[in-house]
């Protein structure tokens, strides 16, 4: 593995160094973010703590990493200057991988299985209503619910027997006249 800076650039507003690098790694993988920290540090004479690679771009095919990266003179300014997930991802001191202290809120478990209950234990009330047998809910009656699938029979309307002959068919006597 071989590291060539190509630009290095001073930046005193920010207090770091940016330098654009090029890695050369001939039959090898993409080298890890810590090794070219580790080299970065070694080359620019500065602290490895202090040293935030920013991205890193491979080619598929080239044996070659284009990446930039920033040299902060110390590690609070890095923090001020930086992104968290920037930080998290070249490891810095403070910043990383935590555990939240937070209790987990509670999620809603109504929908899942329960374990059998103990004697003893009390169920929790339900907070769901649903509607009764008792109380049917007001809803005009239309043809639209006539025959509806899933329907129960409270919800069905009788239907009415119709004395006068359907609508679809011919009265009889233009029956005859056809034949």
């Amino acid at each position: 593995m071989e590291i060539e800076i190509q630009n290095k650039k001073n930046n005193p507003l920010l207090n770091r160094m940016e330098v654009q690098f090029v890695i050369r790694h001939e039959g090898e993988s993409t080298p890890k973010r810590a090794l070219i920290k580790n080299e970065l540090a070694e080359q620019l004479k500065a602290n490895k703590e202090n040293v935030i690679i920013d991205h890193m771009r491979s080619n598929f095919g080239f044996e070659e990493t284009i990446g930039y990266a920033k040299v902060y003179s110390s590690v609070a300014k890095a923090k001020d200057g930086e992104s968290t997930h920037i930080l998290k991802r070249n490891n810095v001191a403070g910043v990383g991988k935590k555990k939240e202290d937070k209790p987990k809120e509670e999620t809603d478990t109504s929908s899942a299985p329960q374990a059998p209950k103990k004697e003893g234990e009390e169920k929790p009330a339900d907070t769901t209503e649903e509607p009764s047998a008792e109380q049917p809910e007001d809803k005009p009656e239309d043809a639209s619910t006539e025959g509806s699938v899933g329907a129960t029979p409270s919800e069905v309307p009788e239907k009415k027997e119709e004395t006068a002959e359907p609508k679809d068919t011919p009265p009889e006597d233009k029956k005859e006249e056809k034949e």
